[in-house]
């Protein structure tokens, strides 16, 4: 593992000054020296809207392509008020503090209405954000399904061509889009709290099953006890799915973020689903499966992009129609097709 050193005495590279526009090669060169200023750089290029920046920034990942796949990716996600962030921080702290170099993705929800976001994770994060060997990275999720922002994976492959050996992603909360996430990392950690009223019905069955690690957080004080019962809870019923990976038991697990306990026992409990995973093949195969699926996924963005851009105005008069019940959904959809298909064409 790399030391903690600054970025620009690792290997001799020199941090650049820092003009307004970056070279492909100062941007591969910077990550690849572990450059925090220009991993961040690189990572606003990426969520960049701009044609030029998009086109730039495909070129950058894909000469840092063979720098990367190494990092052990783990998703955490969980009910709102499960303590995510705290949750991450504690064992963020205690994994850098073993000599590993992490990078967190925190996915910070948008406003549906203005596109807005709060992008706190750096202040609720604020001991590990100054860790040397810690990148927090808070990035808004534009309304991406999931909770997962549109650019989360190409900016996780950045983090590991930088030299982050583990990634962690902490998504907005649980919903049926969080299939998104079992198609981005490796591990699927969902975090439960105790004492919430009925446990097994405050999470969506689909959520359920994606889960590869199930810890309930908050097991301190008065709620020890409460999350010793939820565990066992969730324990039988975890016994009865059946199991997404041969030779895998999804293990439920108690945790308090606040003092420590069990934490060294979820990192363990992700350690021994990686190797299951690699003796059996999986983690290969579960790998690649994802490069196709990220591949549809930028298909169809593209593809949606240059409807809206042919159709222009005309979606707004089906739009329009709807609403008045001039047209249905079914017969808009269908012309607004047609005609986008006999523009492609001419």
């Amino acid at each position: 593992m790399l030391p903690a050193l600054p970025a620009d005495l690792r290997g001799g590279y020199r941090a650049p000054a820092m003009p307004r526009r970056l070279s492909i090669e100062v941007y591969v060169d910077g990550v690849r020296a572990g450059d925090r200023t220009i991993l961040g750089r690189a990572i606003t290029l990426i969520e960049s809207k701009r044609a030029d920046d998009q086109r730039l920034a495909r070129e950058v990942i894909d000469r840092l392509l063979p720098e990367t796949g190494r990092a052990h990716r783990v998703g955490i996600t969980g009910v709102p008020g499960a303590g995510k962030s705290t949750f991450i921080e504690a064992l963020g702290g205690r994994l850098c503090a073993a000599g590993h170099r992490l990078a967190v993705l925190a996915v910070d929800p948008s406003s549906a209405r203005s596109g807005g976001s709060i992008l706190g994770d750096k202040t609720r994060m604020e001991t590990l954000a100054r860790d040397p060997r810690a990148f927090v990275r808070p990035s808004p999720s534009l309304g991406a399904l999931g909770g997962v922002a549109r650019h989360t994976r190409e900016t996780m492959l950045l983090c590991e061509a930088a030299g982050y050996d583990i990634v962690l992603v902490e998504t907005v909360g649980v919903g049926q889009s969080e299939v998104m996430v079992a198609h981005l990392v490796d591990t699927f950690v969902l975090l439960m709290i105790p004492g919430a009223g009925d446990e097994l019905q405050g999470i969506k069955r689909g959520i359920f099953e994606l889960a590869d690690l199930l810890v309930v957080n908050k097991a301190d004080g008065e709620g020890e006890a409460a999350a010793a019962t939820a565990r066992r809870d969730y324990a039988a019923a975890l016994h009865l799915m059946m199991p997404r990976v041969e030779g895998w038991r999804v293990p439920a697990l108690t945790a308090s973020a606040k003092t420590g306990d069990g934490l060294d026992a979820a990192w363990q409990g992700v350690l021994r689903h990686r190797e299951v995973l690699e003796a059996g093949g999986e983690w290969r195969r579960a790998r690649r499966s994802q490069q196709v699926f990220w591949m549809w996924r930028a298909i169809e963005e593209g593809l949606m992009a240059a409807f809206r851009r042919t159709a222009g105005a005309r979606i707004d008069t089906a739009e329009d129609d709807v609403r008045a019940l001039c047209r249905s959904p079914d017969r808009a959809a269908a012309e607004l097709i047609e005609g986008f298909l006999a523009a492609r064409d001419r």
